[in-house]
């Protein structure tokens, strides 16, 4: 006689480990799903709560800077992204119609003002640098020479007679000195500018006290502070042979490429990733994510995002094939199957 135990045997399919294992892949696939967004918020939380020492050190930080980041130049890639976006930036129309006072406030520019004129020794330094300088007088010395040369050349040439006689003086006087009188003039001139240009410094030295500079810088701002922003496209070139934006970006990664191996900049950035983890190695990662406006709300948004990207992965057939796999492992083991006595097919 059947017992009731008997007849429900005989109503329900003999349940494999293959069927199971079927069964057990979509329920964990359809799991996730329903919980994937709670899940992340609480490995969001549980991780913030963690203090950052106990996962990153400072030689990690600056392994993966050296690494990641100064072992590598920029890739072609890239610099060609970096010129793109600089050249939308630059010549965006946007830029026609936005004064650059809206880059720059007039009290920024008031405090730089007053923070420049208040530095007279700098200031000093400066106008010796322009004015005062060998270079300068120099410079001033060899276009003054041929203006007054080609004044002198043209205008005896102009004077008939008179012109012939005047370089026949002009002869006479060389042969009689023995000496070249352009010569005889450049040293005339350059002795008579470094002594303009020492009086020049000096009087700029004088003149411009802390607050005439001052005035000065705020005068010049207010003459273009109502220029549109494009007004710096015409101190560039927009050519294609010849373009301001690439020789600025390959100067850029010149000196990029240079500094990045050099180990004065690796010394600086290993005293700067010091510095920072000294002053957050005892914070939770929540406090440091916090610090780059990095916190719950931000991560609920960034789950939103994410999760098409979560569920479609769910769904893949590399993600179901190891859940499977795992599934099998387990019930592969001798006292699951043992224990559990499921047929194997």
């Amino acid at each position: 006689m059947q017992t009731p135990k008997d007849i429900q045997n005989l109503d329900t399919p003999m349940l494999t480990i293959d069927s199971l294992i079927e069964a057990q892949v979509t329920f964990v696939q359809h799991w996730l799903r329903k919980q994937a967004e709670p899940l992340s918020m609480e490995a969001w939380q549980w991780l913030g709560a963690q203090p950052l020492s106990k996962y990153i050190s400072s030689n990690d930080l600056q392994r993966l800077l050296n690494d990641w980041l100064l072992d590598h130049p920029l890739s072609e890639v890239m610099r060609a992204d970096i010129r793109d976006i600089l050249h939308s930036l630059i010549y965006h129309p946007a830029n026609d119609n936005v004064p650059l006072s809206e880059l720059v406030d007039d009290t920024q520019v008031a405090t730089l003002a007053d923070y420049v004129g208040s530095h007279e020794q700098q200031r000093n330094i400066l106008i010796h640098t322009l004015v005062g300088n060998e270079t300068f007088a120099d410079l001033l010395t060899q276009t003054l020479y041929h203006a007054i040369n080609d004044f002198m050349e043209n205008t005896l040439d102009k004077a008939g007679g008179v012109g012939k006689l005047m370089k026949l003086g002009r002869s006479s006087f060389e042969k009689a000195t023995n000496r070249n009188l352009d010569e005889k003039l450049q040293t005339y001139l350059h002795r008579n500018i470094k002594d303009l240009a020492r009086r020049a410094e000096a009087n700029a030295q004088e003149h411009l006290s802390n607050e005439e500079v001052a005035r000065l810088l705020v005068t010049g701002w207010a003459r273009i502070k109502e220029q549109p922003i494009s007004h710096i496209q015409t101190y560039l070139r927009d050519e294609p042979d010849n373009s301001s934006i690439d020789h600025i970006e390959a100067s850029i990664q010149q000196s990029y490429n240079r500094l990045r191996m050099s180990p004065y900049l690796h010394s600086l950035v290993a005293a700067g990733v010091d510095t920072w983890y000294r002053n957050h190695q005892s914070d939770t990662i929540a406090s440091v994510a916090a610090s780059l406006h990095i916190d719950e709300q931000a991560m609920a948004q960034l789950n939103q995002a994410l999760l098409p990207v979560i569920n479609d992965a769910l769904d893949s057939t590399w993600l179901t094939a190891h859940i499977r796999e795992m599934l099998q492992a387990f019930y592969s083991q001798p006292n699951i199957t043992d224990n559990l006595g499921f047929n194997n097919h």
